[in-house]
């Protein structure tokens, strides 16, 4: 019997550009903006530079590519925990690709580029194996309409 639950992630976003005047034209009105979820730290955000946004700050694509990396890094180790693989640190370097055409963009493929690292006597095998099903039960991969690749890298903590 499959039994669907349902969760709901409420975020309210507010232009904080409107104090530097409003949308007259296009070059002129700003891009920052802010980020809200009850409980949370407030986080500043902007369009890319390239689309006339602040360079310092987060942007749309950038929260993109994080939410896919950290959906992975939290279902990896979840799976691995459940198989017992004892992963003592894990950086991902994962890098998004958007293509522009004609005013409008999409992401064409992002790229998940995980390192590793298990304690010795852990499965490296195994190890590795667990992303593709890490990536199977992330839920934000499970929502984009683009490839999601991934290129780990398992290595093996000194005794």
């Amino acid at each position: 019997m499959s039994r669907t639950r349902q969760h709901h992630y409420d975020v309210r976003t507010v232009w904080d550009g409107a104090a530097q005047g409003p949308t007259r034209d296009y070059p002129s009105y700003s891009r920052e903006y802010a980020i809200e979820v009850a409980g949370k730290p407030r986080l500043q955000a902007s369009a890319d530079a390239t689309f006339r946004g602040d360079d310092a700050l987060h942007n749309p694509e950038d929260l993109l590519v994080a939410a896919l990396s950290g959906c992975h890094l939290l279902s990896y180790l979840a799976v691995c925990a459940l198989k017992g693989v004892a992963v003592v640190a894990y950086q991902d370097d994962a890098i998004g690709i958007m293509e522009e055409s004609a005013g409008a963009g999409r992401f064409t493929v992002v790229t998940l580029r995980p390192k590793v690292t298990i304690a010795a006597g852990s499965d490296a095998e195994l190890a590795a194996a667990l992303h593709a099903e890490a990536h199977k039960i992330c839920f934000v991969a499970n929502s984009v309409n683009f490839p999601v690749r991934n290129e780990p890298v398992i290595e093996v903590a000194g005794p």
